[in-house]
This record gives C-alpha cells, sequence and structure tokens, in this order.
C-alpha cells in the first residue's frame, strides 16, 4: 500500500468559501447570482454567504438559489466601496468582509471572496490573517487569457501579479511577489 500524502487526503473533501455578498458596487445584483453559477457549474465546495441576513434571504428567494450547500453568516455592517481602508479596517469590525476574513483566519472556511473596497479587503486580510514568512505585503493576481499559435489556435492563460494594490514597490516586494 502507498503512502496518503497531503494531496491524496484533500480528494473529495468538501472546501468552503467565505462569501462577502455585501461587497461591491452592485453587491447582492451581482454577489448572489454569482454564487449560484458557481454551485452550478462546480460541486466540491460549500459557501459561506455573509451579509444582512434578511437582504441575502431576500436575494435567495428571488434567484430561486436553495441549496443545502450554502450557509447566511450574518454581518451587521458593510465595508462601503468609498470608505478609506485603515478606516474600515479600524472601525467595521462587524463588516461582512471582515467576518468572512474571519471564518478564513478560524478555520471555519478555506478562501474568502470579495467584490468590495479592494484596499479595505487588502488592508483587513493582511491585519487579521497575516502574511506569509518573509512576505512584507499582498499583491493581488488573475487569470490573464491569452493565445498560443502551434498546430491551430490554442487557449493559453498566464497569471499576472501585483495588479494596481501595491504603488510603490521596492525591489525586495517585487522579489517577495516572485
Amino acid at each position: 500500500m502507498g503512502q496518503n500524502t497531503d494531496q491524496d487526503s484533500d480528494k473529495g473533501k468538501i472546501k468552503t468559501i467565505a462569501v462577502d455578498v455585501m461587497g461591491g458596487d452592485r453587491g447582492l445584483k451581482i454577489s448572489i447570482p454569482g454564487c449560484a453559477l458557481a454551485l452550478k457549474q462546480e460541486s466540491g465546495f460549500n459557501l459561506l454567504l455573509v451579509g444582512d441576513e434578511q437582504k441575502i434571504k431576500r436575494a435567495l428567494r428571488k434567484h430561486r438559489l436553495h441549496s443545502n450547500r450554502i450557509k447566511i453568516i450574518h454581518a451587521e455592517e458593510e465595508v462601503l466601496m468609498d470608505d478609506e481602508p485603515i478606516f474600515a479596517m479600524k472601525n467595521k469590525k462587524q463588516s461582512s468582509m471582515r467576518i468572512a476574513l474571519n471564518l478564513v483566519k478560524d478555520g471555519e472556511a478555506d478562501a474568502c471572496i470579495s467584490a468590495g473596497n479592494t484596499g479595505a479587503l487588502m488592508a483587513t486580510a493582511k491585519f487579521v490573517l497575516k502574511t506569509l514568512p518573509g512576505i512584507d505585503r499582498p499583491a493581488l493576481i488573475s487569470l490573464m487569457p491569452g493565445m498560443i499559435k502551434s498546430k491551430g489556435v490554442k487557449q493559453a492563460s498566464s497569471y499576472m501579479l501585483d495588479l494596481g494594490a501595491n504603488i510603490g514597490c521596492s525591489v525586495e516586494n517585487l522579489c517577495q511577489f516572485a
């Protein structure tokens, strides 16, 4: 018999994602349909929808989204798009964003998603979750589509790191990102 590796033990494990459904310019109008689409396309995870419980319930009914893979976590506050990052981090401790990050910190969620105020998310995440040893600041990464021509046209993609949240990176920061 072979030994179990960490990768083998994760196979089949349901992952839990905390979603700040209140964040962003359009909040629930975008996040709930996005969650519905994700649940339809993938089966290997559960969602913790974090925000105003009554508003979430109404949005779920409106979009006819009923799933035993969803749990609602109530939050009293939300981070607005024009909130200063430090203000949100220090003063909105009961926000959907902060609670979603706390769920990751406490091990109740494996990841956090927010379409909200990026500066507030980065500042709060750095405060709540910290950074990896040897890394001074977080960076945003995104999948960038591309094309590779080789015996026909194939889709290819690349990842781009540091997409604008850091306006004054040092040489050390860039090496850490690498």
